[in-house]
């Protein structure tokens, strides 16, 4: 990490501004570059498609961050998860600004490192700032959850995904290790490849949260904004007085994972106005369920659609409260080679 210049690879950043995403240039204040490129956070370096390097000071993107640099310390602990030897050959899937890249290449050197990125501009832009730095390993524009060139002793993904790809089991060496995230959830997977073509793991006791894997550039696919936006001012279907306090979900990480796993797809929003609490949810069959309190006070709970979403994690909280804990943190893994995976942990499983 001493040996890695950050700072050369995110010389453009977005903030978020009650405005939308504002630009960051770090050349026109070199001290906060120099102070923000080397903080452990997360710079978000693309937003809607959008890259910090090609915008000027007065756009106000409005959208989902779609490429960053990841912190430096879960970048490393991704790395770390991975158990590299000398003379492994990894992929590192999701090239972003390079950071995770340039790390392992120091680690293996640059004929042993292959990353792979959808975005042509991050993959060349990645490429030209590496190699300033001396550092050529094999960078690649595509989908790396379709065919994959060559094959790997260890996999790493800065990119949540779900299902496995069956690309990624079929690159691995049997032996070699997975490092991923399931997308929906802060869970990280790590898995090493059986001879019958699957793997097995373990979800390891830590949190991530990394972006979806998109098939293509750009923005991602729409999503239930409007129905979210229903669900604010709408008469549910059915309306309950709920068990629990309102809680912002997406930001309750074990609860979310929880969720995303048994109802993936679903969309939060979360608003405090002094002691008003009001959660959202939306899922894209149709389904919402807007929760209102004062405080910690129990909330009215309208729901609507084919299924009652806060229902499920209102389940979900009563299991934690049952049980003491929730079971999916140090589960098992079982991924067969096409790709299905099972979490187990004692009585409780679940299929992806």
């Amino acid at each position: 990490m001493a040996e890695t210049p950050r700072h050369q690879l995110v010389p453009r950043w977005w903030e978020r501004g009650p405005d939308g995403w504002t630009l960051i240039d770090g050349a026109e204040d070199e001290a906060r570059w120099a102070a923000t490129a080397y903080a452990d956070r997360s710079l978000i370096t693309s937003v809607v498609g959008q890259h910090a390097d090609h915008a000027t000071p007065g756009d106000r993107p409005v959208g989902l961050p779609t490429s960053s640099a990841t912190l430096p310390s879960l970048t490393l602990r991704m790395l770390r998860y991975a158990q590299l030897d000398h003379g492994d050959e990894l992929l590192d899937v999701g090239t972003g600004s390079g950071y995770g890249t340039a790390l392992a290449t120091h680690r293996l050197g640059e004929k042993r490192v292959t990353s792979v990125d959808i975005d042509p501009y991050l993959v060349g832009v990645a490429r030209e700032r590496l190699a300033g730095m001396g550092l050529r390993p094999g960078i690649f524009c595509g989908d790396a959850t379709g065919a994959l060139p060559g094959s790997y002793d260890r996999i790493v993904a800065t990119v949540a995904v779900r299902p496995i790809p069956v690309s990624w089991l079929a690159a691995l060496r049997t032996g070699g290790r997975l490092v991923t995230t399931i997308s929906g959830t802060s869970l990280i997977v790590t898995a090493e490849k059986r001879a019958d073509g699957g793997a097995e793991g373990r979800v390891e006791w830590d949190r991530a949260g990394f972006m979806h894997a998109r098939p293509s550039p750009g923005d991602y696919p729409p999503g239930v904004g409007e129905l979210l936006a229903l669900a604010r001012d709408q008469e549910g279907d059915e309306v309950t007085v709920g068990p629990y306090p309102v809680v912002d979900v997406a930001n309750a990480w074990d609860l979310s994972s929880m969720l995303g796993l048994t109802v993936p797809g679903i969309e939060h929003q979360y608003q405090e106005d002094g002691e008003q609490r009001v959660a959202l949810m939306a899922h894209p069959d149709g389904s919402w369920a807007r929760a209102t309190a004062t405080g910690d006070d129990p909330p009215a709970v309208h729901q609507g659609g084919p299924r009652r979403l806060w229902n499920e994690l209102d389940a979900i909280r009563s299991y934690w409260l049952s049980n003491g804990e929730l079971p999916v943190r140090g589960a098992r893994v079982l991924i067969k080679p096409d790709g299905r995976a099972v979490l187990a942990r004692g009585k409780w499983h679940i299929r992806l």
